[in-house]
């Protein structure tokens, strides 16, 4: 077999490819035997029908069909292989000559997406990003002690109406029309938290015990999500939280320490750490930001075309332009800071060890709210693994990037960020940056 490339641009590639016909043969044969064993003819048994006379049923053509759609995968992969392509996407393939004849060759060509080739810095310890001082505020204290007051308040009865900051026990009703979609009884909600139904809040302020208001609101999820529904909120009771005084019994109840002096020092220590974590992120961000901006990364328009296609599907918003101008941005965004990734993975040769894709799968498993052997044998099924692991290594190729660069804050001082690890600092990298895409 004799191949070619041809590069159409930085993304995209022609191949050229003919095949000698004893090449072929293989699979011609296995054609005759397919159709020959799917068709009965007269005075022969089924399976054991000659060539000619397959020919004569059924045509040359289609066994030809049979022959090179069977065969067309092995090719176009020797192909890949022999010219070192490396195709992301579908292929678009083209036969241009099927053999006719007996000693004649099969020819196709095809055109493919292709991982673009990404010429990186030669040194990473030239970049330099700015982040925010590390100092925790006495505000930062005083809400982290806070927090801490919370977890051991209690729920105290009061007799008057709904304020902001109030634990209610509701009933919820919704309905569309005449249709009840949902309801609820008993549950607890933290008035002015603005995590349940857009409105809710408003509604309460101002009810009491037994009273029962009626609102609209778009609902959250489910069937119905986005559209409008009759919603019914009833009032059982109305309850505040009572803080325990901050004192030394305080520190002993919700601490080691005997102290509050020694309680409050350690929550300032962790206020710091928090800050500390807060820098690495964001150095982190400006890294990867300082990359895209610098290295240039060629990203194939038919690979941003599909992704945005099937998100914009899902969505049911294909018709809204707007919404498809924001969608391709943060798509070609997504793509190029994967590709990108993927080329330091490959420079610094990294490596994805056993602990590591584990760790991965248990937070990825916690973000979906599974069981992590549950969420692991799902992502083995899907056959999503080697996504994974190229998950995990453009999170250590950032890392590694992140260990060579100079960080300063705003004061000018220069940061060592090795108290938080580096891989800690991308961790979040899937979620934020590209939601998932993986293009092998």
């Amino acid at each position: 077999m004799k191949s070619a490339v041809e590069t159409l641009n930085p993304t995209r590639v022609k191949l050229t490819v003919e095949v000698p016909f004893e090449e072929l043969k293989p699979s011609l044969d296995a054609a005759y035997a397919t159709i020959g064993s799917q068709i009965q003819v007269p005075g022969f048994r089924k399976g054991k029908v000659p060539s000619r006379i397959i020919d004569q049923r059924v045509g040359r053509g289609a066994v030809l069909q049979e022959a090179v759609n069977e065969a067309l995968p092995q090719f176009y992969g020797q192909a890949v292989e022999d010219n070192k392509v490396r195709p992301i996407g579908q292929p678009e393939v083209d036969v241009t000559e099927v053999p006719a004849e007996d000693g004649q060759e099969l020819k196709f060509t095809v055109e493919v997406d292709v991982r673009p080739e990404v010429e990186l810095p030669e040194d990473f310890s030239t970049i330099t990003v700015e982040v925010d001082e590390a100092k925790a505020s006495p505000e930062d204290v005083e809400e982290r002690l806070i927090a801490l007051q919370e977890r051991f308040g209690t729920l105290k009865g009061v007799e008057r109406v709904v304020e902001t900051g109030d634990f209610v026990s509701i009933d919820l009703e919704a309905s569309i029309g005449d249709e009840e979609i949902d309801s609820v009884k008993g549950i607890s909600y933290e008035v002015g938290s603005a995590n349940m139904l857009e409105g809710m809040d408003d509604a309460l302020l101002g009810m009491a015990a037994g009273e029962t208001k009626k609102f609209t609101a778009p609902l959250a999820g489910g069937d119905y999500e986005g559209q409008d529904a009759d919603v019914t909120v009833s009032v059982q009771s109305v309850k505040v939280r009572e803080l325990p005084t901050l004192d030394d019994d305080f520190a002993q109840l919700a601490s080691e320490f005997d102290t509050l002096k020694e309680l409050r020092a350690d929550v300032t220590k962790q206020a710091e750490k928090a800050k500390k974590f807060e820098q690495g992120v964001q150095a982190r961000d400006k890294v990867l930001e300082h990359l895209l901006e610098t290295v240039d990364v060629p990203v194939p328009d038919g690979i941003v075309e599909a992704e945005v296609h099937a998100h914009l599907e899902g969505e049911n918003r294909l018709e809204d332009d707007e919404h498809r101008a924001e969608v391709e941005e943060s798509t070609r965004k997504a793509l190029k800071a994967q590709f990108l990734l993927d080329a330091i993975a490959e420079k610094a040769e990294v490596k994805v060890e056993q602990p590591e894709l584990i760790e991965y799968l248990v937070m990825s498993a916690q973000q979906y709210g599974m069981d992590p052997n549950q969420f692991a044998q799902a992502i083995d099924q899907q056959g999503q693994v080697p996504a994974m692991v190229a998950e995990v290594a453009r999170r250590k190729a950032l890392a590694t990037v992140l260990e060579q660069a100079k960080v300063v804050d705003t004061a000018g001082a220069e940061i060592d960020l090795s108290e938080v690890t580096a891989t800690d600092m991308v961790s979040e990298l899937a979620a934020d940056d590209h939601e998932g895409h993986d293009h092998d």
